[in-house]
């Protein structure tokens, strides 16, 4: 088990980590959700020993690794920007940590051979680093990470300089290659969609706090604040502040908000409302939808879906509609709001009851 402690790590008078505490199993694969300069690069540093925190403890398999440096620990570490030997052929960049570790011959072949053919490296194995293209080269050092079996794996936005296709393939292969090995994966990501298309747990980050640390797709359901509401969006999550009176959130204009069951019993006060943009339609998908008059600033047409950017009172909201639609700018359009699916916080930021969000 790999766990920091209360770690801090202080730069030029300013905190880059504060105060994080975490524990992480091995066979386990562990998202860092975050925005960028949230942190995940500096936390992932501090785990693998390249650098010391400034107060706190890491500890691995109960021995406390904190003055530890990194070459004496079992670390693979896979950055976004690869990094490779550019003298040695692809083959002999995988086998390198192999050879260090002194593993016979016949060993490292069948190892080589198998990283190879998983990260579709095998036509290039005889080639050196120059003569790849960029996803040849970050997919080398993926490789050479997978054959070290290491204790720990860490991975900073890995597939960001892959084309889609191999991306998404990968995506797919990581989990079960994670699980297999044994090791404590950490993954870095700035985009929620990955991290649920990984699974595992997912710590979100942000000005370098966890704000939460839990299964993935529970993180994402159940936010525990409004930060963390706001990292698990991709569009931007939705929010309004609004007034609880009696049974309702006052939207104003007669629309207003029917308050969820579950927050019956909380006190009439203000309030801010959250909701994803693919909980916003142009239509009323179910009983639970209400709508309310916006404005449209921007339509970006993807081909499948449609982004409609709106604005509401003082609230700029995203809209995320199946199909193709084209409204013109300054055009007013009714906008249904799922209100099954509202995320509600205090003036404190944190959720005022557990919250539950449909994917």
């Amino acid at each position: 088990m790999l766990e920091l402690k209360n770690v801090t790590k202080t730069v030029g008078g300013a905190d880059h980590i504060r105060d994080v505490s975490l524990s992480l199993r091995h066979g386990s694969l562990n998202v860092l959700l975050g925005p960028t300069l949230s942190g995940k690069t500096t936390l992932m540093r501090l785990m693998a020993g390249l650098d010391q925190p400034t107060s706190g403890s890491v500890w691995f398999d109960g021995a406390d690794v904190t003055g530890v440096p990194v070459q004496k620990r079992n670390v693979a570490m896979v950055y976004q920007q690869f990094i490779n030997y550019p003298a040695m052929t692809v083959y002999e960049n995988i086998a390198s940590p192999l050879r260090v570790a002194g593993i016979d011959a016949t060993n490292i072949d069948r190892e080589v051979k198998q990283a190879a053919e998983l990260l579709r490296l095998t036509p290039y194995l005889q080639r050196t680093p120059l003569n790849l293209s960029g996803g040849q080269q970050q997919r080398t050092a993926l490789a050479r990470a997978i054959v070290k079996k290491a204790g720990l794996v860490l991975l900073d936005e890995p597939l960001a300089n892959l084309d889609y296709k191999l991306r998404e393939e990968l995506r797919a292969e990581l989990p079960r290659i994670f699980s297999e090995s044994g090791a404590i994966f950490v993954y870095a990501t700035t985009e929620p969609h990955e991290a649920l298309l990984l699974g595992g747990h997912t710590a979100t980050l942000s000005e370098g706090r966890v704000t939460q640390f839990g299964p993935t797709v529970e993180v994402f359901r159940k936010p525990a604040d409004l930060v963390t509401a706001r990292t698990f969006s991709d569009p931007p999550l939705n929010t309004i502040e609004l007034r609880k009176k009696g049974p309702v959130f006052e939207l104003g204009g007669g629309a207003d908000l029917p308050a969820p069951a579950a927050l019956a019993g909380v006190a009439d006060a203000s309030y801010t409302i959250g909701f994803q943009p693919h909980h916003l339609a142009l239509s009323a998908q179910t009983p639970q939808a209400v709508p309310v008059r916006a404005r449209v600033q921007v339509t970006e047409i993807t081909g499948s879906e449609t982004f409609v950017h709106l604005t509401f009172a003082d609230a700029r909201w995203v809209m995320l509609a199946p199909g193709i639609h084209h409204f013109e700018p300054d055009e007013e359009i009714a906008a249904f709001i799922d209100t099954r699916h509202l995320m509600v916080f205090g003036a404190d930021g944190r959720a005022v009851a557990p919250q539950k969000l449909a994917a």
